[in-house]
């Protein structure tokens, strides 16, 4: 089989050792394995694996899931051994059939993601449950397009992306999340395989710390949250400065927004949607982005008047609103068509 199975592991037990046999029984004689700094308690169990017939590749120091995995695109990119790669964990809750149908669709289907998709039913512990429902949501906030399982862990790609996976941004566990919201962009679409949901004890061999990699794998969103929430400042107070100043609502909202926009767009260009790569030229995203603004403005007055003039709700109030309304669309808008 040309397929690679990249396996990265952190403190891994006994589990992996039989993950790799079950493969090899099921056919996959090329097996790579990313020791993630688990140390010296652990290097007779990743001997092991090389025993086994493994490539056992090791970080000095422990750098996270998603440095693990581009460690080990980079080596088969050296080595070019591989016509598609699938990624699984080493905790044995990808079962070697589902990573099968994950090669086998990975083969067919050059130039897509395949993901496989945990189903969440029986007997899920409730943060996995939970945690995915969030990111899940977040995720279709962020790009308007629903994934079913945005975290697994078994996932599917052809060699000729390979370049581009080192690229994404992320070192930790937010680099699976990075790598789904830029894969649109880099021109790859999604393919879900339905695969088996396996917790073994309450999932408690993972590594996954709760607040401190769930703050990294929202941050894209925090960072566009700040970043409107500033300009939105901006816009409303220079909203009632210029309406007090006129008592002319249109006048107030076009220039409140003009002011408002060219500092969102400044920041958005630079901090918000650079992804770790060259940032977009400003004579590509500029005329975008100010004909989103146009479009924004648009509805921005027309939401407002509905609200402020025809429904007689306070001007404050029917602001509050608006932005609301608009913040899901400028998100999705600028992520997908502007930068």
């Amino acid at each position: 089989m040309t397929t690679t199975i990249l396996i990265p592991a952190y403190e891994p037990n006994h589990k992996l050792l039989t993950l790799i046999d079950r493969l090899k029984d099921a056919g996959f004689r090329s097996i790579v394995v990313v020791d993630d700094g688990s140390g010296e308690r652990y290097a007779d169990l990743f001997r092991s694996a090389g025993k086994a017939g493994c490539a056992v590749l090791t970080h000095v120091a422990n750098r996270g899931k998603g440095r693990a995995l581009k460690t080990g695109f980079q080596h088969l990119m050296r080595e070019g051994i591989a016509t598609c790669v699938v990624c699984a964990d080493s905790d044995g809750q990808h079962l070697p059939e589902d990573i099968r149908r994950i090669a086998e669709t990975a083969a067919d289907r050059p130039g897509q993601i395949v993901l496989g998709t945990r189903r969440f039913t029986g007997n899920v512990p409730l943060r996995s449950r939970f945690g995915n429902s969030v990111t899940r949501g977040v995720y279709a906030f962020a790009t308007g397009t629903p994934i079913h399982d945005t975290q697994t862990g078994l996932r599917g790609y052809s060699s000729d992306m390979l370049e581009w996976l080192c690229r994404v941004s992320g070192e930790r566990f937010e680099y699976e999340m990075n790598l789904l919201l830029e894969a649109p962009s880099a021109g790859y679409s999604f393919h879900e395989v339905p695969i088996d949901t396996v917790y073994l004890n309450k999932n408690e061999s993972s590594h996954f710390r709760p607040l401190a990699d769930s703050a990294r794998i929202y941050y894209p969103i925090v960072k566009f949250g700040a970043s409107s929430a500033g300009a939105a400042l901006v816009d409303f107070f220079l909203l009632l400065v210029i309406q007090i100043a006129t008592m002319n609502l249109l006048f107030a909202v076009i220039g409140a927004r003009v002011c408002s926009s060219i500092l969102n767009y400044a920041v958005n260009r630079k901090f918000v949607f650079s992804r770790g790569r060259p940032r977009s030229a400003v004579s590509r995203s500029m005329p975008r982005y100010f004909a989103l603004v146009a479009l924004i403005l648009a509805l921005n007055y027309g939401l407002m008047f509905a609200f402020h003039e025809r429904l007689g709700i306070a001007l404050v109030a029917a602001k509050l609103l608006t932005e609301g309304s608009l913040f899901l669309f400028s998100y999705w808008a600028q992520r997908k068509l502007v930068y």
